[in-house]
């Protein structure tokens, strides 16, 4: 019969290797949401403004970001990117913290995409009279936009960009193929240095299940305290 030793996830070197895993992996999750959700904004009302060449590059950037998977994205931002920069920039890279900052730009990149979309249908949704009734009134795009659509399009729009927060927050285990010292990588080293797998990558499970838990969570209590409303 195997024997399980989880002591080694309780306490010592083992334990804060873990634990400094998973709070990176919060901080990456935490970093990227802030950078997307701005940009996310940004796509989707590029997608839907007045003029077709803007709109052109709202098109350009979602599909062609959605369309390639992550881990190209990441390994592009961790080796291709780097190679075309000035070389004291690429040198200052190297020095500081390249892995987690290219997981961070990829993980932007890719989330705002998905988000966008989101966004864009979040307004798409808003009746056309609200938009009119803002013409009406003398505003502009961006002035409907902000003073009347989006306070009520972003509304609708929360449970899918929770949705898509829960998805953020799982892909970050991607960013432990180029190195960055997140949970996943952490439980790959506690591995590699006692032997034994169960316990590690219990302990990486039991971590990811629990925050993703309480992101469906938020979900659900969203969801409960503000019930979706006919247009």
């Amino acid at each position: 019969m195997p024997v399980f030793d989880f002591s080694l996830l309780l306490r010592g070197q083992y334990h804060e290797m873990l634990v400094a895993g998973l709070v990176l992996s919060l901080q990456l999750a935490a970093a990227t949401l802030v950078f997307a959700l701005p940009l996310a904004l940004l796509v989707a009302l590029l997608r839907l403004a007045p003029v077709a060449p803007l709109r052109w590059i709202g098109f350009a950037f979602v599909e062609s970001i959605r369309n390639v998977p992550l881990l190209a994205h990441l390994l592009f931002w961790y080796f291709g990117a780097p190679e075309v920069l000035p070389e004291p920039v690429k040198e200052w890279l190297y020095r500081g913290h390249i892995e987690a900052v290219s997981a961070v730009i990829a993980l932007t990149l890719y989330t705002a995409a998905f988000m966008a979309e989101d966004i864009r249908s979040g307004i798409r949704s808003i009746p056309a009279v609200q938009f009119e009734a803002g013409r009406a009134l003398g505003f502009g795009f961006l002035a409907t936009m902000r003073r009347i659509v989006l306070p009520q399009a972003l509304r609708i729009t929360v449970p899918p960009l929770i949705s898509q927060t829960l998805n953020l927050w799982k892909n970050t285990s991607i960013a432990t193929v180029i190195g960055a010292a997140e949970l996943m990588y952490q439980a790959g080293q506690v591995e590699s240095a006692t032997f034994r797998s169960f316990e590690p990558f219990a302990f990486a499970t039991a971590a990811y299940l629990t925050v993703s838990l309480l992101i469906t969570g938020l979900a659900a209590w969203y969801q409960q305290r503000y019930p979706a409303r006919p247009a």
